[in-house]
């Protein structure tokens, strides 16, 4: 045990010596303990103590203490943690009570040891504390969390049913856990989690978006929205996902051999962004594929416009999970125009316009979500030879940038003058028109030819 205090960032140990020489009691607790005994790296460096807030905050002068749950937050100055991760939290001793919005408890005491601390937490994985006794870990485990590291299981501390009582979003935290560690949820844990799956959807939209990510981040994110989708979770989420649920996509001289819900889970686990939001677009890609089913002359079902649909949709969920602006307008983007063509036939001017209509930001991630909807359908390779050499004209209009209003050799300006007329909307239809011929063919781009075309339009 003693390799545990070697992984130990100097500036956390810092931080327990601290309170430690305050003659508190201080124990590291929760997902760190987790962490470490798994030999995982850590993100959140928590501490569970029997100093009250405001003596944590005598020895700690720049530390700030804005909730009501004992929580006290210290930045750190000298942090070798990632982006966002620049503060430990240390948390005084407690019980709680009345959790009248299932998510925060309405009563909170202080409590007097680490094992009453320990109890009220969601799973025994997390419900592990170890202080430091002359120089050796001293591990406190009253839930048996060792065991269920050992045997790679989530197990709720307690009674299950209480635990999801007192805070619905542990539902999801449950299946999240499980999913990055490739564990497995316990029966009667399980068992609740289904009992309990309504209940996700009167917690806080940001949380529930939160955790959904993070599932969506992991490597088994698969699995991870597979389990959503058996416990009832998903049905409280993204509804419209399960519309896809038993919708064959199979016709003659098609790759697809999964219904669309499938689809949709497969592209995003096959989708080459490592980026979370890339990966969620590509997770909805084809939501709109269910309300745009239709039958052809033949019998074959077909989803002509879905990319529509979905986008409107797309919309929908964003605004239902309130993803920032940012992210809402990326996501329905990716979902609009994931049906481009990739044609060898198509002319330059069609891929500026694809460039353009996307933005060059988005160019990669709409490229790889077309790799993980190609591989989702259920062929081999990643790219074809058509994609590769559509990335490659992509490359080539891109450098050095790709061809806009800016590099017209006439500007409003010159209109204005050819024409004799003050600035209005007329001056931007006629370089609308203009741009459109030139992007088309390059070659006109001059101020000859192009002031020519001005004077046309003063006829």
């Amino acid at each position: 045990m003693k390799n545990l205090i070697n992984r130990i960032p100097k500036n956390i140990l810092d931080i327990y010596k601290k309170i430690e020489d305050g003659k508190y009691q201080i124990f590291f607790v929760g997902g760190c303990v987790r962490n470490l005994l798994m030999e995982r790296s850590v993100v959140d460096w928590d501490f569970t103590t029997n100093a009250r807030p405001e003596a944590i905050q005598k020895l700690f002068k720049n530390s700030f203490y804005d909730n009501k749950f004992g929580t006290v937050g210290i930045p750190l100055e000298k942090s070798n943690l990632p982006a966002g991760r620049q503060v430990v939290e240390v948390t005084t001793y407690r019980t709680e009570g009345g959790y009248s919005d299932k998510r925060h408890p309405s009563v909170v005491k202080w409590g007097k040891t680490i094992e009453e601390d320990l109890s009220r937490r969601d799973f025994t994985i997390n419900a592990i504390a170890f202080n430091i006794l002359k120089n050796k870990i001293n591990l406190v485990d009253p839930f048996k969390g060792q065991t269920d590291i050992k045997e790679k299981r989530v197990r709720a501390v307690g009674t299950p049913a209480l635990r999801f009582k007192e805070d619905a979003l542990r539902l999801m935290r449950a299946v999240r856990i499980a999913t990055e560690l490739s564990f497995e949820i316990e029966k009667n844990t399980w068992k609740e989690i289904k009992n309990n799956a309504q209940s996700v959807s009167e917690i806080s939209t940001e949380r529930v978006r939160m955790e959904l990510l993070r599932i969506i981040s992991s490597d088994r994110n698969y699995e991870g929205l597979i389990l959503l989708k058996d416990s009832g979770i998903l049905e409280f989420v993204i509804p419209e996902l399960l519309d896809g649920v038993g919708i064959s996509q199979k016709r003659p001289g098609r790759h697809h051999t999964d219904d669309v819900f499938t689809h949709n889970l497969l592209s995003m686990k096959y989708c080459s962004s490592n980026d979370k939001i890339v990966r969620f677009a590509a997770l909805i890609h084809d939501v709109g594929k269910p309300k745009s089913m239709r039958k052809d002359k033949e019998g074959f079902v077909i989803f002509y416009n879905h990319e529509v649909i979905g986008a409107k949709i797309a919309e929908e969920i964003c605004e239902r999970l309130k993803f920032s602006r940012k992210d809402r307008e990326k996501i329905i983007s990716l979902v609009r125009w994931h049906m481009f063509s990739i044609d060898n036939t198509i002319t330059d001017a069609a891929v500026r316009r694809f460039i353009r209509r996307i933005g060059v930001e988005n160019v990669k991630d709409m490229i790889d979500l077309r790799i993980g909807d190609r591989l989702g359908s259920g062929t081999q390779t990643a790219e074809s030879w058509r994609l590769k050499l559509f990335k490659e004209r992509i490359e080539k209009e891109l450098s050095p940038k790709p061809f806009s209003v800016e590099d017209m050799k006439v500007d409003g300006n010159d209109i204005m003058e050819i024409l004799g007329i003050p600035s209005s909307p007329k001056v931007g239809e006629i370089l609308t028109k203009l741009f459109e011929e030139v992007d088309e063919d390059l070659s006109k781009n001059s101020k000859e030819y192009l002031t020519k075309k001005i004077k046309e339009f003063g006829k």
